[in-house]
């Protein structure tokens, strides 16, 4: 059985740890629970767009995207789409037996840049992950 790991908690930053080299080696990706905000150029990296698309409209990809599940919601006047997470709160692109990102080589800039921009640039919602028990 899967254990459900909760969700960062945003409302509550004293939680979060600062960030340091090799922290994310030992975390169970709380940071995969928040939502991922995505422009145009991060939706062609992880080939949800096709580069031709460009020219489209950007409501038209949006609406697209929408239908399919992928983008939970786009803001038109800052061009920002968010994308959709799994019933459980994890990205949709989190493995949940390895919690590793199944598009790590193609992730948006937000994932990129992590934890230097986001709710407290500087800190993550750290939480280590639980040791192997051995049966």
């Amino acid at each position: 059985m899967i254990k459900r790991i909760p969700a960062a908690d945003l409302d509550r930053l004293e939680t979060w740890h600062k960030y340091r080299k090799g922290l994310c080696d030992s975390c169970r990706a709380t940071c995969c629970t928040m939502p991922v905000e995505l422009r145009l150029n991060d939706l062609i990296r992880m080939e949800l767009v096709d580069e031709f698309e460009r020219g489209e409209p950007i409501q038209a990809i949006a609406r697209r995207l929408v239908k399919q599940g992928i983008v939970e919601r786009f803001h038109q006047k800052t061009g920002i789409f968010t994308l959709s997470r799994m019933a459980n709160g994890d990205c949709q692109f989190l493995r949940r037996d390895t919690r590793l990102c199944t598009i790590y080589e193609r992730r948006p800039n937000t994932c990129r840049n992590h934890p230097q921009i986001g709710p407290r640039p500087g800190h993550c919602a750290y939480q280590p992950k639980e040791p192997v028990r051995s049966t």
